[in-house]
């Protein structure tokens, strides 16, 4: 039942090491009615992106923090229930007193912030007499040109001075100089200089100035300015933390990769033999990532510096995996690691069932921080894209990643019962190892692969 009294909607504290998020998008609008535990609004961290439930039942009277904005934890973002008028006027109250007393400093700023508003239109007036005359119009007062302005003008030997601006108070913008330049400008400017240098060799170098766009914009571009064709958009929160946790992990860790083919033969008559019977008894589809991941657990209680991490001076090895398997969110929003713990401990389905509810937990938005943290060691999957190479970066501050691609039938060298060579059909994988060379050696992490191909290719049992 709906509640009478208002119940605040708050940014959550989404785990110990979040201390803000951005909310991406409110599901339901001021006026709405709304369920209790209802998914109410989505919000982005560093970590997640993920849905926000409803505290209460009632009608959504009041949303504070718009989308795109970022808070504190414990912000308050919204209402359910209670009078919405009593807050929602009060803000736009204040701006309209302000604005009417005759003697604060903001008036003050504002008046003098009209008449530049309005000089525009004189200024307009005297173009419309100009135009016939020659491109000369140095009465524009414009002081000030953006870098990217400056640029094209300094590119084409133009003297901004020489355009007629239309921005605000006269000032040229991008496309009144493009405009001039197109209109044959550009030549008129470097034809000013030749004059005066008498000799006639002089003419071809200054024909040549337009010539050199060979320094490719060594001017950045302003905040603001977009170039014709171009997008802008803000990057999220997730984004952000992608970024620094990658550019971070390129700094920390000294990468190598290695890299194995195995064949599948035995996985893949395993799993057709196991498909049917895990999907009609426990709705799950034992996929090829499973089974390397049941190897690879085993393989590393063999090799414990893959699954360790440097904490200092020291060297952490466990005698646990917590394993992170990468997923990627709808249209390429990111790239999110949740974590399935004690993974040891785990069957060959107990592993199927484990990635296939946090690849749905993670594409559903319902993933917490806690669950993409404490991983000892990741293993990422763009084989199922066709891919069949690639150097992974570590997931910081682990000390190895496992890259699993496409599975591939290729002609491959095996011998016979008679011990000849011969050329047969095999589904190949190959599987790489980017590892962190001030921990991992290279001889150690050869043999951890040696080790693991060596367990997928002689599978043996159901794995259960």
């Amino acid at each position: 039942m709906a509640t009478e009294t208002a119940v605040d909607v708050v940014m959550p504290q989404m785990g110990v090491s979040v201390s803000e998020g951005t909310i991406t998008r409110w599901l339901k609008q001021e006026g709405e009615q709304v369920e209790a535990d209802e998914p109410l609004l989505e919000i982005s961290t560093d970590k997640v992106d993920t849905e926000v439930p409803s505290p209460a039942s009632g009608t959504l009277t009041q949303i504070l923090v718009q989308e795109g904005a970022t808070v504190d934890v414990g912000t308050k973002l919204g209402q359910i229930g209670g009078a919405a008028a009593a807050e929602a006027p009060a803000a736009p109250a204040e701006p309209e007193a302000p604005a009417s007393a005759p003697a604060t400093a903001e008036t003050a700023v504002e008046t003098d912030a009209a008449p530049p508003a309005e000089t525009p239109t004189p200024t307009a007036a005297e173009p419309s007499a100009a135009p016939p005359a020659t491109p000369a119009p140095s009465g524009n007062g414009k002081a000030f040109v953006s870098p990217v302005v400056a640029r094209i003008a300094g590119e084409h030997g133009i003297d901004p001075a020489q355009v007629q601006g239309t921005g605000a108070g006269g000032r040229v913008t991008k496309k009144d100089i493009l405009a001039f330049v197109e209109s044959g400008g550009a030549q008129a400017a470097p034809a000013a200089p030749q004059p005066t240098e008498t000799p006639a060799p002089q003419a071809p170098p200054a024909q040549a100035l337009p010539a050199p766009p060979k320094p490719p914009a060594p001017a950045p571009i302003a905040a603001g300015e977009t170039l014709p064709g171009e997008t802008v958009e803000p990057m999220t929160a997730m984004r952000r933390g992608i970024a620094e946790h990658m550019r971070r992990s390129l700094d920390t860790s000294a990468h190598v990769t290695s890299a194995i083919e195995v064949d599948f033969s035995r996985i893949v008559s395993t799993r057709e033999r196991l498909k049917k019977e895990y999907q009609a008894a426990y709705g799950v589809n034992p996929t090829y990532l499973a089974f390397v991941a049941k190897a690879s657990v085993e393989t590393l209680r063999e090799y414990p510096l893959v699954n360790a991490e440097i904490r200092g001076d020291s060297i952490v090895t466990r005698n646990f995996v917590n394993l992170g398997i990468a997923v990627e969110l709808a249209e390429g929003k990111g790239l999110i690691v949740p974590v399935l713990r004690n993974a040891e401990g785990l069957n060959l389905l107990g592993l199927a069932r484990g990635i296939a509810d946090v690849a749905a937990k993670a594409r559903n938005k319902q993933l917490v921080p806690d669950d993409v943290q404490g991983g000892t060691f990741t293993i990422t999957n763009p084989g199922g894209y066709g891919t069949f190479h690639g150097t992974p970066v570590i997931s910081q501050p682990q000390s190895a990643i496992l890259g699993t691609y496409a599975l591939v039938k290729r002609p491959w060298v095996i011998e016979d019962e008679l011990g000849q060579d011969v050329i047969a059909i095999r589904p190949l994988m190959n599987i790489t190892l980017t590892y962190d060379h001030r921990l991992v050696d290279g001889a150690y992490a050869g043999r951890f692969l040696r080790d693991l191909r060596e367990r997928l290719e002689g599978w043996e049992g159901d794995g259960e």
